[in-house]
């Protein structure tokens, strides 16, 4: 599974952006999907994650209600819909895959072994 992440951008506070995870290569059947994001000096963040088969999902509690994770199954294309965003979420965000993952690790990096390179979303105040 290789991945790549899109659509970051630089947007004023109160917009919205919509990025989206494409796999080459392989399809998503069978993963679980997270969204990751990480500002200079901070950890690794967790932001949500969807299981492609059914498609359930997880976010983050101080990010629900804002940020939708979603996918398309025709475009083998997992997406993250942000809203109202805030200057605090500036960041590059990533995604990243699992293909057998423990459902109380959903939020730790390490739980996932494909990356993709990031994509950076900046917000003015």
């Amino acid at each position: 599974v290789q991945l790549q992440a899109s659509g970051g951008g630089l947007v004023q506070a109160g917009a919205s952006l919509r990025l989206s995870c494409v796999s080459s290569g392989s399809t998503f059947r069978g993963y679980n999907v997270g969204w990751f994001r990480q500002s200079p000096g901070k950890e690794r963040e967790f932001v949500a994650n969807l299981k492609w088969n059914g498609g359930t999902t997880i976010y983050a509690d101080s990010l629900k209600g804002r940020f939708t994770i979603s996918r398309d199954i025709t475009k083998n294309t997992v997406y993250l819909q942000m809203n109202s965003l805030k200057p605090d979420d500036t960041a590059v965000y990533h995604c990243a895959a699992s293909s057998s993952i423990i459902w109380s690790q959903i939020g730790v990096p390490s739980s996932y072994e494909h990356w993709g390179q990031g994509t950076l979303v900046t917000v003015s105040s």
